[in-house]
């Protein structure tokens, strides 16, 4: 199949995902005047971002897992291939913490991923049908994360209810 038809859409999901609603009424999953991701991970310092809840995984690890897995679809969209079949994704889960250096990092490294997968989300491409339903998921699986991360930080949450437009 050929993405020519929804590229846009699945576009501009993941933007709404990871940069928010500017324009009222123009958001499908978040509210108008929702940061969206990165900016509600920049609102974090490194002590907030090392937070948990109910002993699971740090707001941290829930970044660095994104940020992981944005790579290698990149990979894949780059390469082709399976990048997945030897991927590691216990290794982001086991930061616990983080210093504001490592913070930084792992900021500046999901915000490059998603800038470039966004590139590709854009870009009309013949995909077999697991391919297409990668890239769907890949829209919900940032969002799944998002809302995990909400949940464990008060600051990285959205606009409050009759707040917005």
């Amino acid at each position: 199949m050929h993405t020519a038809d929804s590229c846009r859409s699945l576009a501009r999901l993941f933007r709404e995902v990871v940069d928010g609603v500017t324009e009222a009424g123009g958001g499908f999953m978040l509210n108008t005047g929702d940061v969206g991701l990165l900016r509600s991970l920049d609102a974090l310092s490194a002590g907030e971002a090392s937070q948990s809840a109910n002993g699971g995984a740090s707001i941290a690890a829930h970044a660095q897992h994104l940020r992981y897995g944005l790579l290698l679809m990149n990979e894949w969209a780059a390469h082709g291939g399976n990048p997945f079949a030897n991927a590691k994704w216990d290794e982001a889960w086991t930061i616990a913490s983080v210093t504001d250096a490592q913070w930084t990092e792992v900021k500046a490294g999901l915000r490059a991923e998603a800038t470039q997968w966004m590139a590709v989300l854009k870009t009309p491409r013949d995909v077999s049908e697991v391919e297409y339903s990668g890239l769907v998921s890949s829209i919900a699986h940032v969002a799944y994360h998002f809302g995990a991360i909400r949940q464990i930080s008060r600051t990285a949450r959205g606009p409050s209810e009759g707040s917005f437009s």
